[in-house]
């Protein structure tokens, strides 16, 4: 049964009204303080107050725990955009931001047939993978939904989400299977309702059977956000996406040459004006602002960057 909107804005008012009086809620927390955050995890319990106020009291535990130094402290150590081995956890676990679609909702490619947990362990720690994994999650609500957001003019809470199943083995599922079931708990309990739309593409016959394992992981209305596709998906894909902004891969145009590929590229709205944090910016010429501003010291310059990149949707 609907809720009605008079009955979502008195559940809205008193949500926020005890998540302050309760000392979970302050100005200025990264979580997000705007009306749209908090109706995420509300809707995600189906507007029951109880249940709403657990999931969001347990999202900022975990975000003031996580990794033993919070994802405030993470997010300021890594910047998801760039950060070291990038490229070797892309090129073996492919999964990253791209441009948008039609709706101005930011595209998120998996490349599930290219991932090799053997292979990216012998260039990274499983902890320096699963960090990078946290960031980028956590990119997605604090800078990449409210630059799409910006861009269009109205709200976008939601991603658009291909994974691609193109030489994806069973074997390959059984060795990221923890990872996976893991990388959904993340997303459902602390990053709720930001999926806007799963496409699977390129789905082998052997997917059924690791279709019936994945699909208990995840919430009944996150499956019911999921198409899954043969290798007959183009037409499916640019109804919905703009050729330029499709990666050629999945039978657009785009290919991001002038900078390393798509995969790399980290191209979209949230990269206008964007200043990292990583080891490429740190190389950078500072330009005739930065050169006359004084040091800041770690704490006030991890400020100030995200004062610059992050914008709360209202």
């Amino acid at each position: 049964m609907s809720i009605s909107h008079i009955n979502q804005d008195d559940t809205l008012y008193r949500f926020r009204s005890e998540l302050v009086a309760e000392g979970y809620l302050h100005d200025g927390d990264s979580i997000g303080t705007d009306d749209e955050t908090l109706l995420r995890f509300l809707r995600a319990r189906k507007f029951n107050l109880q249940y709403s106020k657990k999931m969001f009291k347990d999202c900022q535990d975990w975000r003031r725990t996580v990794e033993g130094v919070g994802i405030d402290e993470l997010y300021r150590r890594i910047d998801p955009f760039d950060f070291p081995h990038r490229k070797a956890i892309f090129d073996c676990w492919p999964m990253w931001f791209h441009k948008t679609d039609k709706k101005g909702r930011p595209l998120n490619v998996h490349f599930f047939g290219g991932m090799d947990i053997r292979r990216l362990y012998k260039v990274v720690t499983p902890e320096q993978h699963w960090q990078s994994f946290l960031v980028n999650a956590e990119t997605l609500t604090r800078e990449v939904l409210p630059a799409c957001s910006r861009a269009t003019g109205e709200h976008v809470g939601g991603t658009f989400v291909i994974v691609d199943l193109k030489g994806f083995s069973f074997t390959q599922f059984w060795q990221m299977k923890h990872l996976v079931r893991s990388a959904f708990q993340v997303s459902q309990d602390y990053f709720p309702e930001t999926m806007g739309q799963l496409a699977i593409v390129n789905s082998p016959s052997s997917f059924t059977m690791i279709w019936s394992m994945i699909k208990p992981w995840i919430s009944k209305e996150t499956a019911a956000k999921v198409d899954i596709l043969g290798s007959d998906y183009s037409k499916v894909l640019l109804d919905l996406i703009d050729t330029d902004n499709l990666p050629s891969t999945l039978g657009g145009n785009c290919t991001c040459s002038e900078s390393g590929g798509c995969s790399l590229s980290g191209v979209g709205p949230w990269m206008d004006g964007r200043i990292g944090w990583g080891p490429q910016s740190q190389t950078r010429c500072p330009t005739e602002k930065e050169q006359v501003e004084p040091v800041l010291s770690k704490a006030e310059e991890f400020q100030n960057v995200q004062s610059q990149n992050v914008e709360v949707v209202s």
